[in-house]
């Protein structure tokens, strides 16, 4: 019987829950495809050797020709990783390559003494000796005999996505780089933010995808963020092969219809070197784009994080960066109602953050719209998505399962009634041989009390008495049924 209570409340649960409409969960995962997670943390990097150059003219009368270069050498996209916005990016993007002093030697000469010399990177010669030898002697390295006393410093400049757009941008030094143009570079602010809450900040992943064609993302800026510059994306795939820190991890279009290195380094020529590869499970940063030309591939995250790592910079994620999230996450399941109270909380964090603002838009047009998830479940009557008879059933059945079980129960735990032993009877003096026959009086079932036979000894004149084997009542002399109980009698 319990098996069966047992088997019938089972079923009736299955009908409740197959009944009961799917309601969602209150914490989702991100949708494939995001990159709005890490798009308010990219920015644009540009990077300018300035020049202080003197020329010592000693050939006539002497004199000191000062000037002054500007010489930019690197745009690139850089990616900010905690909430005082330390950036990370390529050191092709902060520190340049080329002797920038040499340039500038040609370039003062060439303007002074009116010669045709290459404006390049390259030591020439004049035919004329004497300018040649001053030309020679202004060159680096700086001797005791130098003709020119040249300055070099890099100015560093951040545009961050932010509305208005910063025309200026915010001033950076590079404080970590690696040995080659591809590796990572490591960039802090000039005037570090104080007090607030600080930036948006891009998540980093623990590891590259392994499998061949995973699905990514490359997010990057071709010019100043603005109005008319938007941060540009494209969808690339991982191939194969690569070797960490050297060529990275290469692209390739599974369905091969797109050249993606191809594709990749032209948008990496054109501003997109350093760019975040995000990943498509996640939306955290996989890597970063490097390479250019016709051939582009990604240095991979753990390459990025053991360059910060070096530089004491730690990657860490900040209270814009939560309530941007979890403002995110329903916004990708289409609940706008939701998602738009968390898009105002990110703006009054930070006022100035593009994507949350154009999300609270979308949000707010949405909301309470076919489209709207949260309205659709608030407005929908219970009686049109789920009939009525499913709950009526469960619900007997239940009432009856359990009803049984409390009787079944009751009847193992009720206590037994206590029998009533016959009362012994008073003493008749010594058995003689006149005495009327003994009555035997047996029982019909077994009982822990009396079960063996009884014998009653009667007076000489007097009827048998006889009492009932089941509940042990005294019978009368015609009795054939047990008037108590209603056992029959045995004789």
């Amino acid at each position: 019987m319990a098996r069966i209570t047992a088997l019938a409340g089972g079923v009736a649960a299955l009908l409740v829950l197959l009944a009961i409409p799917s309601i969602p969960a209150a914490a989702h995962n991100h949708p494939s495809g995001i990159t709005d997670l890490v798009t308010p943390a990219v920015v644009r990097v540009e990077a300018v050797s300035h020049v202080e150059i003197t020329l010592l003219d000693h050939i006539g009368e002497l004199k000191h020709v000062e000037r002054s270069y500007d010489i930019p050498f690197a745009s690139g996209t850089g990616t900010v990783v905690n909430p005082e916005g330390d950036v990370v990016t390529l050191r092709r993007n902060a520190v340049n390559p080329d002797d920038v002093a040499v340039y500038a030697a040609n370039k003062i000469f060439a303007e002074h003494h009116k010669v045709k010399i290459p404006l390049d990177y390259e030591k020439h010669t004049l035919k004329d000796d004497q300018l040649n030898h001053h030309l020679q002697e202004c060159y680096p390295p700086k001797t005791s005999t130098a003709t020119c006393i040249i300055d070099v410093t890099t100015d560093i400049t951040v545009f961050p996505n932010v509305s208005p757009a910063s025309e200026t941008g915010l001033k950076y030094k590079c404080i970590k780089a690696g040995k080659t143009p591809d590796t990572p570079a490591v960039l802090i602010p000039l005037t570090p933010a104080s007090g607030g809450v600080g930036v948006p900040t891009a998540p980093l992943a623990d590891k590259v995808p392994e499998q061949e064609g995973s699905p990514t993302n490359v997010a990057g800026f071709l010019g100043r963020p603005g109005p008319k510059v938007q941060e540009t994306v494209q969808i690339a795939h991982l191939s194969k092969g690569g070797q960490a820190g050297a060529t990275g991890r290469p692209f390739a279009d599974p369905e091969k219809k797109v050249d993606e290195p191809v594709k990749l380094g032209a948008l990496a020529d054109q501003g997109l070197a350093g760019a975040p590869v995000i990943g498509d499970k996640d939306g955290h940063v996989i890597g970063m784009l490097i390479g250019g030309g016709k051939e582009a591939t990604m240095l991979g995250v753990r390459e990025i994080t053991a360059t910060l790592a070096a530089a004491k910079v730690a990657p860490r994620r900040g209270a814009i960066d939560t309530a941007f999230e979890a403002a995110l996450t329903r916004y990708h399941t289409k609940y706008y109602t939701e998602a738009a109270p968390g898009f105002q909380r990110v703006l009054e964090l930070y006022p100035g953050n593009v994507v949350a603002a154009n999300l609270l838009k979308t949000s707010l047009a949405k909301r309470g719209g076919p489209e709207d998830q949260g309205t659709k479940q608030v407005a929908a009557p219970p009686s049109r998505s789920t009939p009525l008879w499913p709950f009526l059933l469960a619900a007997g059945v239940l009432f009856l399962a359990a009803g049984g079980g409390a009787y079944l129960l009751w009847r193992r735990r009720a206590p037994e009634k206590p029998i009533e032993l016959p009362q012994p009877l008073p003493a008749a003096g010594p058995f003689d041989e006149g005495a009327s026959q003994t009555v035997v009086v047996r029982r019909s079932q077994p009982f822990q009390v009396a079960a063996q036979q009884q014998q009653v000894m009667t007076a000489p004149d007097s009827p048998p008495v006889k009492y009932c084997t089941s509940c042990g009542m005294r019978l009368g002399p015609a009795h054939r049924f047990c008037g108590y109980c209603g056992h029959p009698i045995e004789t």
